[in-house]
Parts: C-alpha cells; structure tokens; sequence
C-alpha cells in the first residue's frame, strides 16, 4: 500500500510543470513569501520613482501607462546598485534574474509597439513609441524592449494637501478686491519682494556665468537646478555648480560674444529713458496701484447709490424739453447770423456797382 501523501506532492508537480524562478524547493511560509513580495513592491516603486530611470507615457489597450525601456533598467541598476540592497537575499541577484521575478509578480508587464514598420519619410522606428501592446513572451531583454508598471503609484501626502490647496489659493486669489487695506499691502510688497528676489538672482546668476565663460572660458552654474522642470527641493536649491566635463570653448568665440554684450551695454544705455520719463512711468503706475488698493464693495455701493439718487432727483421730460429748445435756439442763432452776413454783403457789392455806373455815365 502506497502511504497517504508519500510522493504524491512530487507526482504533483511533475503535472504542474517547473517551479517557478526564485522559488526554492522547501515550503516557504506565508509570512515570508508576504514579506518577500514586499521588498520586490518596494523596489518597484523606489525604481519608479527615481529620477533617474528615464520613463514616458503611453496607450496600452487604451489605457495610459508609463513605461521604461529594458536597457534604461540595465544600465540604471549598475549605476545605482545601492537600491538592490531593498531586496535583502536577493541583493546579489543578476539584473535580469530581477526583472524577471518583477514580471512574473505582475509589478511590470512586457509590451511592444504597435506601429513596426517605417512611416513615409522616417528612416528608423520612434524610440518612444506613443501605442503599445502587451508582448506575448514575458521575459526580460534589454534589446528593443518596452515594459509598463501596472500597479498605481503610490501618492505622496504633500501631493494630497496640494490637490486640496489649489483650490483655496484660487478662491483668495480671486477675493484680493475685497481684502482689508493691510491685507492688501502686505500681499502686494510681498509679491513685489519676491519677484524681486527671483530676478536679481537670475540676472546675478547669468552675469557670474558670462563673464566666467568669457575671461576663464568655463561654464560655471550658480543653483544650477533653479530652471529645472523636474527636481526635488533639495535639488532646486542646490547652490554649487555641477563640474564642466564639456570642451573650452574658442577664444574667437569669447572674443565675438564680449563684443556684443559691450555693444548691447551700450545700446541699452543710449536709449535709456530720462528723469521726465521714469518720473511720468512711476506716477502712472501709482496711480494703478492706488486705484486697485483703494478700491473696496463700500466705496463702490456708495458711488453707485450717489448716482441712483442725482438721477432720481432730476425730471428727465424737462430735462429733455429745455435741452431741445436750447439747442434748437443755439443752433439757429449761428444761422440768422449767417444769413445777415451774406445780405449785408450783397447790399454793400450792389451799391459799389452803381456808383460805378454812374461814374461811368
């Protein structure tokens, strides 16, 4: 008699077929297997968001994703190989072995593109293609290979707080008219002094950089990730510059563009507006500003109550009589005086023209 359960496990799985990749062939507990499915969701999601692995976004069975390609991942890896370390028993892994294991636990997915041939005009497929579709062979390959992270990335609590902050900063931006007086001082000096600030610092950051390049011949970036559409805030204000790997640039070309910033200099200076002018700018823009700041729903009732009650206060039917025959009167004196003008005139030329004739008689 066979024993209940003496091979039976093994015929099992001879049926299902080879273990899968990273298995190993003692019963793992469910702790662990939990917790190593852990560490590979960790990693995933520390590789997404770095900035480091370069990423786009794509249609996948209609259905925006973001995907990377399998050489990105490869050569990432070997220049961060401290985010291995996530991965505990497994940190000594090949790349490929990993990327596997990422596939086969569903945190990526294989694709390819939709469009494989040459469009007219193109002499090479598009490195990041905007349609893909989901690859029959889920292995890893870094030659022309596109994988998609399926899982929602997780939303940092900042993020949140600024989804619900937007909002409110729109609605006080839209209130500014009715702010108290001081309210209104401080926001407008401290927008003023901001802006202030961030234009002295490029136009100081752009000075340094010229004049470096154009006596020293070196490219040197104060807060070099000031301009940057994406970095972190620690990266944003990075004060030092990053080193200048690139070539010297020519002296001729130094020379040229030192004469141009001396002639821009110049051009600027003789065109510069005089003290009348900047007195008659400043006063204007004053004026706008006192009128914005001035400006409150009290003052603007009144004025329109003010206007209500001297249009009440008047009759518009002998307000319209008495202007109609005003002007009615106005416009006819001009004309009697015309006309005793021209018969003035006609008198004055026929008696001129009888004397003649009696002159001549």
């Amino acid at each position: 008699m066979k024993k209940p359960g003496g091979g039976g496990g093994a015929a099992v799985d001879k049926k299902r077929g080879r273990r899968s990749y990273g298995e190993s062939s003692t019963d793992t507990p469910p702790k662990k297997q939990a917790g190593k499915k852990d560490m590979f969701q960790i990693f995933a999601e520390k590789v997404r968001d770095h900035k480091k692995l370069e990423s786009r976004w794509a249609v996948l069975q209609e259905t925006r994703v973001e995907y990377f390609r399998g050489k990105d991942f490869v050569s990432f890896l070997r220049n961060h190989p401290e985010l291995k370390d996530i991965l505990e028993s497994d940190r000594n892994s090949e790349i490929e072995d990993i990327a596997n294991i990422l596939l086969r636990k569903n945190l990526i997915v294989r694709c390819d593109r939709v469009v494989k041939t040459l469009r007219p005009g193109k002499k090479k497929l598009s490195t990041w293609p905007a349609h893909l579709e989901i690859f029959p062979e889920q292995v890893f390959s870094d030659n022309d290979a596109f994988f998609a992270w399926t899982f929602v990335n997780r939303r940092p609590l900042w993020q949140t707080l600024l989804s619900f902050f937007w909002p409110v900063l729109t609605l006080a931006i839209c209130l500014f008219p009715v702010y108290p007086h001081r309210c209104k001082l401080f926001i407008l000096y401290f927008c003023a002094g901001l802006l202030l600030l961030i234009l002295t610092l490029l136009i100081l950051r752009g000075l340094v950089f010229g004049t470096l390049w154009i006596l020293l011949g070196k490219r040197v970036w104060f807060f070099p990730n000031i301009l940057a559409e994406e970095a972190t805030l620690k990266e944003l204000f990075q004060f030092w510059p990053k080193k200048d790997e690139d070539e010297r640039p020519k002296w001729t070309a130094r020379l040229f563009y030192a004469i141009v910033a001396v002639l821009v200099f110049l051009l600027l200076r003789h065109h510069a507006p005089d003290e009348a002018a900047r007195a008659r700018y400043q006063k204007r823009v004053s004026n706008i500003i006192d009128d914005v700041l001035e400006w409150s729903p009290s003052l603007a009732l009144s004025g329109m109550m003010e206007k209500q009650t001297v249009f009440n206060a008047t009759d518009p039917n002998d307000n319209v009589t008495d202007g109609s025959k005003s002007t009615t009167e106005d416009m006819a004196q001009p004309e009697d005086v015309e006309e005793e003008s021209i018969t003035g005139e006609h008198e004055v030329e026929e008696s001129v023209e009888n004397a003649e004739d009696t002159d001549h008689q």
